[in-house]
């Protein structure tokens, strides 16, 4: 059950505000800039996973020192913040009451794959939702856009319902990029 890595980011991120991006492309996503994968929507929910037993699980990160919750699947630690992230049970999240009528009102949350839970409890409703709803990553609404830092920016800024962009190798990388980078 691994489905989930941290996605890096497009651009290498500021040392002194990581918050922010610079003008350098992360070397690990330079095929982005060479006009290789394509760029879906990025939703701003929560990530949950529905895995091939037909069993719900939701990311969780964990912080350094703090102890993990039961029956959490760990994925990876960030070498960097050195949260672990990785899957919990879905009934024992905080969103588990969401998740539940989100999947009653979401009929293709049937296949396995990932998931962001989107709507009225999550992350201050951004997606703007009536109740709660899934929407699988991979029919993620696709997207024309630029692909250097000054038409990014340009274009993220005119979008600001949008959490951000994710673009597709065909190979399985990934490569981010978010509003919030440039705000």
């Amino acid at each position: 059950m691994t489905f989930m890595e941290k996605i890096p980011t497009l651009f290498q991120r500021d040392p002194n505000d990581r918050k922010r991006v610079l003008p350098e492309a992360n070397p690990v996503c330079q095929w982005v800039l060479d006009g290789e994968g394509i760029a879906t929507r990025k939703y701003d929910g929560t990530c949950v996973l529905l895995d091939e037993d037909g069993v719900w699980w939701a990311r969780r990160e964990v912080r350094p020192g703090r102890t993990r919750p039961p029956g959490y699947r760990p994925v990876m630690t960030d070498e960097n913040t050195g949260k672990t992230v990785g899957w919990e049970p879905i009934e024992q999240s905080s969103y588990a009451r969401y998740h539940a009528e989100a999947v009653g009102g979401s009929p293709q949350a049937r296949r396995p794959g990932t998931y962001e839970l989107i709507g009225e409890k999550i992350n201050g409703n951004p997606e703007e939702v009536r109740g709660h709803a899934l929407v699988a990553h991979a029919d993620a609404e696709r997207l024309d856009v630029p692909r250097d830092l000054d038409g990014l920016r340009a274009w993220l800024l005119a979008h600001p319902k949008q959490e951000g962009i994710v673009w597709h190798h065909p190979d399985g990388r990934r490569a981010k990029l978010k509003y919030r980078d440039f705000v």
